[in-house]
């Protein structure tokens, strides 16, 4: 059997509003969240460039690529 019944989150319980679900004391439920809060903290900014190893190659990698696909 599937119920939908609603209710509000108080600390770590759900308050149900306008139904009587004692009946079904015991029952396993999933709770499905319709509005949750937005996170507050953003992600960490990554440095990305910290992971590359400067080379000659790299600053000129349009040329170099180029180079690469007419001598195949």
């Amino acid at each position: 059997m599937l119920a939908a019944v609603k209710g509000i989150v108080k600390g770590n319980t759900v308050l149900i509003e306008d139904d009587d679900i004692r009946a079904y004391d015991g029952t396993e439920v999933i709770v499905t969240l319709l509005h949750y809060p937005q996170k507050k903290a953003g992600k960490a900014s990554i440095d990305w460039d910290s992971f590359v190893i400067p080379s000659e190659r790299g600053k000129h990698v349009d040329e170099y690529m180029k180079e690469m696909r007419e001598n195949q």
